[in-house]
């Protein structure tokens, strides 16, 4: 099965200070360069990056989430993951990433922790 081509979206949160990055495709190496550029773009205090069509995380997928996680804390940002696809959330219970980020059930729910 080919990858999907990674687009990411932002779209204002429900509240002010919350960003949502909406990820649609496979989350692989060669994305990257999109996730990054994306993450330093962001000066809310609230990123929420909503997975829901995300069907793929290769390893390295797996560690520009958790670079993400760290650039904003270092920067007084939160980063929330909502949305996962059981696949991905297996793969985080796998790797302990979910001890790590915060991950929520629906965007929503994440939104709620501002």
């Amino acid at each position: 099965m080919p990858a999907l081509p990674l687009t990411i979206e932002t779209a204002p949160g429900a509240l002010a200070g919350i960003l949502i990055l909406r990820l649609s495709g496979s989350l692989t190496l060669g994305d990257l360069p999109k996730l990054q550029a994306a993450a330093k773009a962001i000066t809310e205090p609230l990123v929420v990056l909503d997975m829901s069509g995300v069907p793929y995380v290769d390893s390295a997928g797996l560690g520009a989430i958790m670079n993400f996680h760290l650039s904003a804390q270092k920067q007084g940002r939160r980063l929330a993951v909502a949305a996962l696809q059981q696949r991905i959330a297996a793969l985080m219970e796998l790797t302990k990433v979910n001890t790590v980020l915060k991950v929520y059930p629906t965007v929503a729910d994440a939104e709620s922790t501002l």
